[in-house]
């Protein structure tokens, strides 16, 4: 097995492993100054398609973390670097937030709601009815559809909320087309990461807290995987799928006294 002293990039999921609650996860703090202090090169990833890199480099700096914005890597960037390298330049309709919206224009896009080429899906927390018909129309007259990630809701302090999954699922029913996912557990994501820090799958390695997104995705890139039991899977769980990590630790507290 590879040895986590031996790895040169990293690529780590960022709720449950480096904060949990809006919070910092002991330890975190000390990883990622290390990584930065060292030049280590590193992606924070996260399906979060809302927040632009720099939004979210200010909310982890609120949790007592300092990630600089060209360390995060989002669902909505690997979306759009997907597209790019699949039909730059097209014409697209687009469901989502500025972290969504930004990466889009950035990577070229036009972005429009007549006769796009691709209907974009991602995370809001303003869903509407029109927009949502528009995109099956769209859909059933040709246009191809992408997702941003397969989360079917999002944690709340009142409990679960309906997230891109949940939408997806209603835009699939009624347009009898299925989209292509690309945040995780799709593997594109961290292919997409890895060509951004000019990584090699040998010598990088995946930190993170979900054995059926972080964990089965890292696997199936040949990365070194690392599940840390400081967010949604526990200990009992493991057993309960037919892949197991590399390493089990408790938080990335202990990591550090690996690497």
């Amino acid at each position: 097995m590879r040895d986590p002293a031996d790895i040169e990039c990293w690529l780590t999921d960022m709720d449950g492993v480096l904060v949990h609650e809006n919070h910092e996860v002991p330890g975190a703090s000390d990883l990622i100054n290390r990584w930065v202090d060292t030049s280590k090169r590193f992606l924070v990833l996260t399906n979060n398609s809302i927040f632009t890199p720099r939004d979210l480099a200010a909310r982890m700096q609120a949790s007592g973390l300092t990630v600089p914005e060209d360390n995060i890597w989002t669902s909505a960037l690997a979306t759009a670097h997907f597209l790019a390298d699949q039909h730059p330049g097209a014409r697209l309709y687009v469901i989502g937030e500025a972290g969504l919206t930004t990466a889009l224009h950035e990577a070229g896009f036009i972005l429009t709601d007549t006769d796009p080429d691709y209907v974009v899906l991602g995370e809001t927390r303003t869903y509407s009815f029109e927009a949502i018909t528009k995109a099956v129309r769209f859909i059933v007259d040709g246009a191809r559809f992408i997702c941003t990630n397969p989360d079917a809701t999002g944690p709340t302090k009142e409990g679960p909320l309906p997230a891109t999954g949940a939408v997806a699922s209603m835009i699939e029913a009624a347009s009898k087309h299925k989209p292509y996912i690309v945040g995780k557990p799709n593997p594109m994501m961290f292919r997409s990461a890895l060509n951004r820090i000019e990584a090699h799958s040998e010598t990088t390695a995946m930190i993170g807290d979900r054995m059926d997104t972080d964990m089965v995705a890292g696997m199936e890139a040949g990365l070194l995987t690392v599940l840390v039991l400081s967010g949604i899977t526990r200990r009992e769980d493991v057993d309960h799928y037919p892949y197991r990590p590399n390493i089990i630790l408790d938080s990335v507290a202990d990591l550090n006294e690996l690497i």
